[in-house]
C-alpha cells in the first residue's frame, strides 16, 4: 500500500523528531539555511502570479511548490521543528532534552533568518536594476503587503498583536500537517499530494507564518516600505513565532501523538454491559 498508517506514521513523526534534535549544528543551519531560500523563492513566484492574474487564490495553488521540494530534500523550517521535536522528548528518549531541544529551534531557526535575508536581498537587487530604479508592480506589492501586516496590526494595539498571534497558531496548524503529508505516503506523488493541501489552506488564508515573514519584511524594508525592524519584530515575528509554536505542537503534534502513540485502552466489548443491554440493529 502507498498509505501509512496514523500509528505508523506517528512513530516516524517521533524518530524524526528525535534525529532533527540529534542533528549536528553545521547541519541544522545549513538546512534551515536552504529551507529559507526555496521556500523564499516560492513567496515570490506566490505573489507574482497574483499580480499577473489579479486572483488571490492562484497564489496560493502555486506557492506548496516551494514548500515540497524543501520538504522532499530534507531541509528544514523553523515551523516543522517546533512540533516534531518535542515528541521525542515526551517518548523519554535517552539524551534528548529540553535544552537541546532549543538548540535544534535555534539553529534551524537562525539558518531559515539566513537564507531568507539573502533571497530577499537578491530579488531586491533584481526588482531595482542593482537599486538603481523604483521597483515595478510585483515589488510595490510586497511593500504593501508587509506595511499592512506591520503597520496595520500596530494601529489597532494589543487586539492586532493577539490577532498575528492567532493566525500564527492556525497557520502552524496547518503548516506541520504538510510536514506530517511527506510521512503518510510512500511514492512521491503521494507526499507532494498530502503536503501541498494543508500548505495551500494556510496561504490561501493569510495566516502568519515565521519563516515567510523572515523574508517578506526584510524585501519590503529593502524596496522601500516606512516601517523599521522594531516594528517588524513587534508586530509581526515575535507573535507569529509564538502563535506557529502553539500551533504546531499543541494543535496538530500533540494531539496525533496522544492518540496514536500513547492510545487510550480500548473499550471491552465483551463484558460492556450497556452495549449487550441494547439488541442489535434489525433483532426482532
Amino acid at each position: 500500500m502507498s498509505y501509512n498508517k496514523p500509528a505508523e506514521f506517528v512513530q516516524t513523526m517521533i524518530d524524526t523528531g528525535e534525529a532533527k534534535v540529534r542533528t549536528s549544528t553545521r547541519d541544522l543551519v545549513l538546512r534551515g539555511t536552504m529551507a529559507g531560500i526555496i521556500l523564499s523563492l516560492a513567496v515570490v513566484v506566490a505573489i507574482t502570479t497574483i499580480v499577473q492574474t489579479g486572483v488571490g487564490i492562484v497564489g496560493a495553488l502555486v506557492f506548496p511548490v516551494g514548500f515540497c521540494i524543501l520538504s522532499l530534500m530534507g531541509y528544514d523550517l523553523l515551523t516543522g521543528v517546533f512540533g516534531l521535536a518535542p515528541l521525542a522528548k515526551f517518548e523519554n528518549r535517552k539524551g534528548i532534552t529540553w535544552s537541546r531541544i532549543l538548540r535544534c529551534w535555534g539553529y534551524v531557526g537562525l539558518g531559515n533568518l539566513i537564507g531568507s535575508l539573502l533571497v530577499a536581498f537578491l530579488v531586491a537587487l533584481t526588482f531595482t536594476m542593482n537599486f538603481s530604479v523604483e521597483a515595478g508592480a510585483v515589488g510595490q506589492k510586497f511593500i504593501a503587503a508587509a506595511t499592512a501586516r506591520t503597520v496595520g496590526y500596530a494601529e489597532h494595539g494589543m487586539d492586532g498583536w493577539i490577532t498575528v498571534f492567532v493566525k500564527g497558531i492556525l497557520c502552524n496548524l496547518m503548516v506541520c500537517l504538510g510536514v506530517i503529508g511527506n510521512m503518510t505516503a510512500r511514492s512521491v506523488a503521494g507526499k507532494i499530494a498530502a503536503m501541498w493541501l494543508p500548505i495551500f489552506i494556510f496561504f490561501a488564508l493569510v495566516f502568519e507564518h515565521a519563516v515567510v515573514n523572515m523574508f517578506l519584511f526584510p524585501l519590503g524594508m529593502m524596496l522601500g516600505a516606512d516601517f523599521g525592524v522594531a516594528t517588524w519584530l513587534n508586530w509581526n515575528l515575535i507573535p507569529t513565532v509564538l502563535g506557529n509554536l502553539v500551533g504546531g505542537l499543541l494543535f496538530t503534534c500533540v494531539p496525533l501523538y496522544l492518540t496514536h502513540a500513547k492510545t487510550a485502552p480500548a473499550i471491552d466489548v465483551e463484558n460492556d454491559a450497556e452495549i449487550h443491554a441494547e439488541p442489535a440493529f434489525g433483532a426482532k
